[in-house]
């Protein structure tokens, strides 16, 4: 049988597996080889998963699973990607979707956010957790790749109300080097329907010398979008099979940076201590409406809103934030 759930499309045989080893064949159907076993389960800030226009300063679950459908060269979390999930679950918990959304209330949680790796590998037990989470009036959003079906996209969209996507780079060249997958097109097709009714930021690793070229086409891409989807530019941090590659130069991004920035008002370059670029800018009058500061790999964190009422309290333009309850179609 073909799993449709991700763009690769596996063929299953009865009991075995495909590519990313979460899903097998059971009478007649695909199913989840481990529903409600999770890799992590605890609670963080917002902006540090990071989500910088959603519910800013809120608390949130943090859940994940195991196994991923994309082969990153330079993932930090691979001893949970790209392991065989098999070898994990004396590790993980046990949780049930009530009992998951019961502790989001006692710990105070905004929102589940389903973080650490591909949230594609999980659906069936992602949808159940969904339906307790509305019920608990408690919205969902996601990290994923995109690298979904069409089919698996709607599914989704139903689950989450907020997605952040990582955009790894456009040409195929990179995408069969660096990540293992043919095209970026099935990425950029899921971020153009995602964008086009839920709550969208993007993210993009740089690798120096790989993708940084890309920089301007991808701002391009998202603006012809929507110029006011947030974008995540990470100076990418390489683990796994690049570990020991020189980090790239903070000054380099930034000035590949400047053109880009005048397609795209929310602009964030992150992920090292320090950062000067994790503030919200209004896009009208440059004013500062929202704070943060950056302590390096998920450490950035509210540290003041200056538009409470959700415009600049200087212009009165306004700032596109994620603030009251949000939730998908039918789950």
């Amino acid at each position: 049988m073909r799993c449709n759930y991700c763009e690769r499309r596996c063929r299953i045989t009865n009991g075995g597996t495909g590519f990313c080893r979460m899903y097998t064949v059971s009478r007649g159907s695909i199913v989840e080889r481990f529903p409600y076993r999770w890799s992590s389960c605890g609670t963080t800030l917002t902006e540090s998963i990071p989500f910088y226009h959603v519910y800013p300063g809120s608390r949130c679950l943090v859940i994940g699973t195991a196994s991923c459908n994309f082969r990153c060269r330079y993932c930090s979390n691979a001893y949970i990607a790209k392991e065989d999930p098999e070898t994990q679950q004396d590790r993980m918990y046990n949780l049930t979707p009530r009992k998951l959304v019961g502790m989001a209330q006692k710990l105070n949680c905004r929102s589940i956010v389903f973080n650490v790796n591909e949230p594609t590998v999980s659906i069936p037990s992602l949808l159940e957790v969904a339906r307790e989470a509305k019920a608990a009036a408690i919205p969902m959003g996601c990290l994923t790749n995109g690298y979904m079906t069409v089919e698996s996209t709607e599914i989704m969209a139903a689950i989450f109300s907020f997605f952040n996507i990582s955009l790894k780079g456009l040409s195929s060249s990179f995408n069969k080097t660096y990540i293992g997958i043919d095209s970026s097109k099935p990425v950029l097709r899921n971020i153009r329907r995602l964008a086009w009714d839920h709550h969208v930021e993007v993210a993009t690793p740089i690798i120096e010398g790989a993708n940084d070229n890309e920089i301007d086409p991808i701002a391009d891409f998202l603006a012809g979008i929507d110029p006011e989807i947030p974008w995540h530019v990470f100076r990418l941090l390489p683990e796994d099979e690049m570990k020991g590659t020189e980090y790239p130069s903070i000054q380099a991004i930034d000035n590949a940076l400047q053109s880009a920035r005048e397609n795209l008002p929310y602009i964030y370059f992150h992920n090292f201590v320090g950062s000067e670029w994790v503030n919200t800018l209004c896009p009208d009058c440059g004013r500062t409406v929202i704070e943060r500061f950056s302590l390096g790999c998920g450490g950035d964190k509210l540290s003041k809103m200056l538009c409470e009422e959700g415009r600049c309290p200087d212009c009165g333009r306004k700032i596109r934030l994620l603030r009251e309850s949000a939730f998908p179609g039918n789950v």
